[in-house]
């Protein structure tokens, strides 16, 4: 009988770990999150299905009922607007994806792990803003086959769809803010209807706000979602710009939008932090 003596080395070969930045570890949690959503191709319904149904419904059957747009037709009204929407709901698909993580434990076997907690926030913003972009992207293919169209030059055009970003960016942190606070998907669906629909509605993203009482229209102009929709409207020639007459943000909806999404991002961040650092903490 005769023994074969194994050196430590040769017994076991450890893979060398090699040190990775926030930026290779958050887009890491990018990939972990775009997979998850490949084998799940049913949580794209809210970004192809549903944009779909919403750009026909609103365009043929409220469009019906709607013609003072003060633009060439509703459908180049509606667009904008709907695209608006949709980004504004990034803050609900980080949300839940938060809630779901934390209430399957996901986050605390990522915080054994060598990496940063903010990798997992961050490659949760992208992914959604990522998600979101399908949705502007199946909407805008909808949109030009019924009708709707850029006007502008390229770089208008960019330009728009950049602020559409940057808005989205913003709204991730209130997003992050709610995911962290509310315990179960349950009730972040809940709490996102009740708080993101009637923000949306109460703009110029689907009617314009003339016909609105006093009060209700000044709320709807100041509305950070209109000036959004009126910078796409204005960018993509789909409508005219603001006369003197009307509030500094439909006049200057490009810079107000960006002061919109500095403000939120400004109000937003250092609470949103805070809560999902006691939630995983504790």
């Amino acid at each position: 009988m005769t023994t074969t003596a194994f050196t430590g080395s040769a017994i076991s070969q450890r893979p060398e770990i090699h040190q990775t930045t926030i930026w290779q570890q958050s887009w890491i949690m990018v990939k972990r999150n775009m997979i998850h959503t490949r084998r799940m191709p049913e949580m794209l319904s809210d970004v192809t299905i549903q944009p779909i149904m919403f750009v026909l419904l609103f365009a043929y059957v409220f469009g019906a009922s709607i013609t003072n747009t003060g633009g060439p037709s509703y459908k180049e009204f509606l667009l904008p607007g709907i695209m608006g929407q949709t980004i504004v709901f990034t803050a609900f698909i980080v949300s839940t994806g938060i809630t779901a993580d934390l209430e399957k434990g996901i986050i605390d076997r990522f915080r054994s792990l060598p990496i940063r907690r903010s990798a997992v926030i961050i490659g949760r913003s992208i992914a959604s803003l990522l998600h979101s972009s399908i949705g502007i992207v199946v909407m805008a293919v909808t949109g030009l086959a019924i009708g709707w169209r850029i006007r502008n030059g390229f770089v208008d055009a960019v330009l728009a769809f950049a602020l559409l970003l940057i808005f989205g960016f913003a709204m991730i942190w209130f997003g992050i803010l709610v995911g962290s606070w509310l315990k179960t998907v349950e009730a972040v669906n809940g709490f996102m209807f009740t708080t993101l629909f009637p923000i949306t509605f109460l703009s110029n993203a689907f009617v314009p706000t003339d016909p609105m009482p006093t009060w209700l229209q000044t709320i709807a102009e100041w509305n950070p979602i209109s000036s959004l929709v009126q910078a796409l409207r204005v960018l993509w020639g789909n409508g005219p710009a603001a006369g003197p007459g009307e509030p500094w943000p439909l006049q200057n909806p490009e810079l107000a939008t960006l002061i919109w999404s500095v403000a939120l991002t400004i109000v937003f961040a250092p609470f949103a932090l805070r809560a999902y650092n006691k939630r995983t903490i504790d």
